[in-house]
């Protein structure tokens, strides 16, 4: 799917996946029937981008689960959480081990996806600790407080209860 031989490295890999990417990306076709045929093309190429790499990890003999650099793993936790799986997300932050105030605003940001707020109010309040002049990371942290807040009154917890996804 990515056009690359069986022995690309990851940085083949990379710049593989970035080029189709412009090409068949959702937020590039109007008509609801070519955006939802773009999405299932993107969740492929997203599986396919997963493997290539997997497959390049093995070869060079690192870790492919603890080697993504920080900026990869917030962009593909980005892609997973606007096409609503942040699950993938979550995976793709614990994939690197550099931890800065973006990555746990995005770690954040995935809580929030997941409706644990108070997860998430924690991880916003590290990336203020971090960057304590970030209003973006305060206002995370204020909309998971309110979050937390909501669903501690009776109707939020029925409203949890009944619309479990």
């Amino acid at each position: 799917m990515l056009g690359l031989s069986a022995l690309a490295d990851a940085d083949e890999v990379r710049a593989a996946y970035r080029n189709l990417v412009k090409t068949c990306h959702p937020d590039k076709f109007l008509d609801a029937d070519e955006r939802k045929a773009a999405q299932e093309k993107m969740i492929a190429l997203n599986r396919a981008y997963e493997e290539a790499l997997r497959l390049a990890s093995h070869r060079r003999g690192t870790n492919y689960n603890a080697g993504l650099c920080l900026v990869d793993a917030l962009s593909m936790a980005d892609k997973m959480l606007r096409q609503q799986h942040p699950q993938s997300a979550m995976h793709h932050l614990m994939r690197t081990s550099e931890r800065d105030a973006a990555w746990y605003a995005k770690q954040g940001e995935v809580y929030m996806a997941m409706q644990q707020y108070e997860s998430a109010h924690n991880a916003f309040r590290e990336a203020i600790r971090r960057n304590p002049n970030n209003n973006d990371y305060r206002q995370g942290a204020l909309d998971a407080a309110l979050a937390m807040k909501k669903e501690a009154t009776f109707s939020g917890r029925l409203r949890k209860m009944f619309h479990k996804k």
